[in-house]
């Protein structure tokens, strides 16, 4: 059994959210429409394409920076630390005497970013565990995930 306590911030949600959106396909086709944009606006010197792929590029990334921070101040499950409890049957989260839980066997996938290891629990919705608050503990945690989860579903670099 692992427990942890994490708090998220704004920046694990914001790493979650490009991550996440950029890993679907509305979120490839912007990024590619955006850089054809560019490449277009530059090798023909039409300014208009040129901004127009700089405005698209800029976009996105912009407004998740926003979302996050705004989910941050108005979630107040992310104003405390969420207590996990990760064991043989699954994940189980705790704050403020409520608890959920998720079995392994519901888990979509697990990813893992330069800032965070994130576990998917549905095709939208996540589990975020920041490398900053993991410690020694994080080798334990992706053991844990690893043993449990599908190798198909593990997509986890130390």
């Amino acid at each position: 059994m692992l427990e942890l306590d994490v708090k998220i911030e704004a920046g694990d949600l914001y790493d979650y959210l490009l991550v996440h959106t950029y890993n679907s396909p509305a979120g490839i086709l912007g990024a590619c429409f955006g850089a054809l944009l560019v490449v277009i606006g530059a090798l023909r010197g039409k300014w208009v394409f040129l901004a127009a792929g700089i405005v698209v590029l800029a976009y996105l990334p912009w407004t998740l920076f926003l979302k996050s921070r705004q989910q941050a101040l108005r979630n107040s499950a992310f104003h405390k630390p969420l207590h996990y409890c990760l064991d043989e049957e699954g994940i189980s989260v705790s704050q403020d005497g409520e608890e959920q839980r998720q079995a392994w066997s519901d888990m979509v996938k697990a990813i893992s970013t330069s800032r965070s290891i994130i576990v998917y629990t549905s095709r939208v919705n996540a589990t975020i565990f920041p490398r900053r608050q993991l410690g020694d503990q994080l080798g334990a945690l992706i053991g844990m995930i690893s043993t449990h989860m599908p190798p198909g579903k593990v997509k986890i670099r130390q």
